[in-house]
């Protein structure tokens, strides 16, 4: 799985299980908040080895979403 496959399938889980706004738009935006913080917290427990680098793409690539 590429990190632009990751970052989508990461959205799209946290959008469908944990965003109930009727607005669009404030969905996308706490979808992409779950995210970060999911990347962020996998970043922080991984250290520096190769998955490092994979995540921090696709924390990337939700940024683009």
């Amino acid at each position: 799985m590429t990190a632009t496959e990751k970052a989508q399938q990461l959205y799209k889980d946290v959008y469908t299980r944990w965003c109930h706004e009727l607005s669009h738009e404030k969905n996308a935006v706490t979808a992409k908040s779950i995210c970060e913080y999911i990347c962020n917290e996998v970043l922080s427990d991984m250290g520096a080895d190769r998955g490092y680098a994979f995540w921090q793409e696709v924390k990337q690539e939700l940024e683009n979403l």
